[in-house]
């Protein structure tokens, strides 16, 4: 089975248009999200609408949860600009779209595959983000392949004979799989955080043991001008020319 995996899109509705349109260009048998579909950004209707048809696995991150009003995650957990950004959302969110992302958990297993919005030792809030936090994600997990969202950037850590090899996935990065273990994170759709501000998503065909982390460029100016007509912060937009 050959899967596209994103995360991340953070109501950022042209970078999701064009990691669809170029998911499209190769379509693969399921897509699947890793959580916060909304948050930062200017359209959460919209993606949650886009995620719901698209995604045959979906996963519900902190600043989804957050959006929804949970009730073990405040606006105060939350940087300002986050924050303020969260009760924004939380106010434009159709029962429909509250309806999607309270149906979804933050951590999902099929075969083969354990997925998680941020880590295995906590689903919602945790980031794997160096060697430390890899193992320990591998070590409390068993799947061949470990899928994580949350952080905004493109991961790819492999475990053998308990030595941990790679890093952060540069851009257009390919590995075959072996027999490693591995753990992957997609990197955002919405707001990258690696210092490149094209949209990013995983293609995988475990079958082939082929692993591809792809980028593809969007309307950042469009995004940012709806960001700022809708009285958000301005550095959510600025942010997003600079992949920061």
């Amino acid at each position: 089975m050959r899967i596209a995996v994103i995360s991340d899109v953070h109501a950022n509705l042209y970078a999701l248009e064009a990691v669809l349109a170029e998911i499209d260009r190769d379509p693969p048998d399921e897509l699947w999200c890793l959580g916060d579909t909304v948050g930062y950004g200017p359209h959460p209707n919209e993606c949650c609408d886009l995620v719901r048809r698209r995604s045959a696995l979906t996963l519900v991150g902190n600043h989804d949860l957050v959006a929804l009003g949970a009730s073990d995650i405040g606006v105060e957990d939350f940087n300002p600009e986050a924050g303020a950004a969260s009760v924004w959302t939380s106010e434009q969110l159709t029962a429909e779209t509250r309806d999607f992302l309270s149906g979804l958990g933050p951590q999902a297993a099929k075969d083969g595959f354990e997925l998680f919005h941020g880590s295995p030792s906590d689903p919602v809030w945790d980031y794997v983000i160096d060697p430390y936090s890899a193992a320990d994600a591998l070590a409390r997990t068993e799947a061949p392949l470990v899928l994580v969202g949350h952080s905004h950037v493109p991961i790819a850590i492999s475990l053998e004979e308990e030595a941990l090899s790679g890093g952060i996935a540069t851009t257009e990065f390919a590995t075959p799989l072996g027999t490693k273990r591995w753990l992957l994170n997609p990197g955002s759709v919405g707001q990258p955080r690696d210092g490149d501000p094209r949209a990013a998503f995983l293609r995988l065909n475990p079958e082939a043991g082929e692993a591809r982390f792809e980028r593809i460029a969007y309307p950042v100016a469009r995004t940012q001008a709806e960001i700022r007509k809708r009285g958000l912060p301005d550095s959510l937009a600025e942010r997003l020319a600079h992949g920061m």
